[in-house]
């Protein structure tokens, strides 16, 4: 409770200065608005939130030191997001409407469609981090209607495909020699990671017998005990485990109590949660060794290695490896796309530009599927390494999340865990 208290103050104070540095010399007609909500407070979403207005901010910060965008500054509206209800979402969205917004950059809710509908009539564009089917749904549609709203990244089945597609690959490379075909899948039960689940139960069956689900075991967020999992786990004995859960705080607690009766030989994979920096802190020591992945991440090549350089000396401690760089790089995509239009007022023209565009950010290739308004992942959706967003595959290796796939964008091979 104190963590997460203690993060919701720097955030707090990360926003406010944040607006005080591109906007009050500013409250002026004469700046260009990205308006950002953002979860302030509340049980999930905080962190992510942080890293994603971090990332905003810091973009900010270099396009108005270059000189702005045709001749004007940046300026960050950033406002709370309550966004585990209908009617938090159509506020927060409705008030940056309201305040004058050129952009919104948003990244993500947890219920995609009042937000969408919000936005839409206003033909503003807003970029996003929704990592939703929902969102591609809607979308499909009504493509006119939302044809201003963009999903950055790709839809969260992805999660379940590449990580069966990921385990087959370390097979074959020899890496791994999994003492059974089997694979215990721990889910939640909201939309996302039920989705994942399917999606992963799905390709499980695609391989016709190389792999089997092991067993499916359901958990209520919040998870107040681990322990009757963990004794599921050892019940099943697979040799991969999916935790198909994303609350950082959670799966802290899970490889702490984990490490202490762990399931021996099994490969762990905590889906997406541990890129949250408070992961790291809070399980002290005991993820190491877990995998985790992200279909949406900071890349290490030459491009992410400076972002991340630039992004710690600025904000110290542990780095999220997700949404910094989302932020970061929707700001340079919106930048991109008012030069390119010679105005940040005309919303349709500005959307056009976003949909036509092709932009190599810090969390990878961005171009965006006509079909759906989103991005395009690699190695699931296409074979060009720089043809998307890589499905970055990350292990805790000496402290560190290190990328360990896919190859081309791996920063260091995979390493047995301590409870092998």
């Amino acid at each position: 409770m104190f963590r997460t208290t203690r993060r919701v103050f720097a955030f707090s104070v990360a926003a406010f200065m944040g607006t005080i540095s591109f906007g009050l010399s500013g409250a002026s007609a004469q700046n260009i608005i990205i308006g950002v909500p953002a979860a302030q407070s509340g049980p999930v979403g905080v962190a992510d939130h942080q890293d994603w207005t971090n990332g905003v901010n810091l973009a900010i910060e270099e396009v108005n030191a270059a000189g702005g965008v045709l001749g004007r500054k940046l300026e960050a509206k950033i406002i709370d997001l309550d966004m585990l209800t209908p009617e938090g979402n159509v506020a927060a969205i409705q008030t940056l409407i309201e305040g004058g917004s050129h952009a919104i950059a948003s990244a993500f809710t947890i219920i995609p469609p009042p937000a969408m509908d919000t936005a839409a009539p206003s033909g503003i564009p807003y970029l996003h981090g929704n990592t939703s089917s929902l969102n591609v749904d809607l979308f499909k549609k009504d493509k006119k209607k939302y044809r201003n709203v963009f999903q950055l990244d790709v839809p969260e089945v992805w999660y379940g495909s590449g990580f069966v597609k990921f385990l087959q690959d370390k097979v074959a490379s020899g890496d791994w020699k999994p003492k059974n075909n089997k694979i215990h899948i721990v889910q939640g039960q909201i939309s996302y990671t039920q989705l994942i689940s399917k999606a992963t139960q799905e390709a499980i069956a695609g391989t016709n017998g190389e792999w089997e689900v092991g067993a499916i075991t359901d958990i209520q967020f919040p998870v107040q005990d681990w322990a009757p999992i963990i004794r599921a786990l050892q019940e099943t004995d697979a040799a991969a485990i999916m935790i198909d859960h994303w609350v950082a705080a959670e799966l802290a607690a899970f490889a702490q109590q984990y490490a202490a009766d762990p399931v021996e030989g099994a490969l762990v994979y905590l889906q997406y949660g541990p890129s949250q920096p408070e992961f790291l802190d809070l399980a002290q020591g005991a993820g190491e060794g877990m995998v985790w992945g992200t279909v949406y991440g900071v890349y290490a090549d030459e491009k992410g290695a400076a972002f991340r350089k630039k992004y710690r000396a600025k904000y110290p401690g542990i780095m999220g490896m997700v949404y910094t760089g989302g932020g970061y790089d929707a700001v340079m995509m919106l930048a991109k796309a008012w030069k390119e239009v010679g105005s940040s007022d005309d919303f349709e023209a500005v959307g056009n530009a976003v949909r036509k565009m092709e932009y190599r950010g810090v969390n990878g290739f961005y171009k965006f599927n006509p079909e759906t308004n989103s991005g395009i992942s690699y190695p699931n959706m296409t074979d060009d390494p720089e043809g998307g967003q890589a499905h970055l595959f990350f292990q805790v290796q000496d402290g560190e999340h290190r990328i360990i796939a896919p190859k081309p964008f791996a920063e260091v091979e995979f390493q047995s865990p301590p409870w092998w």
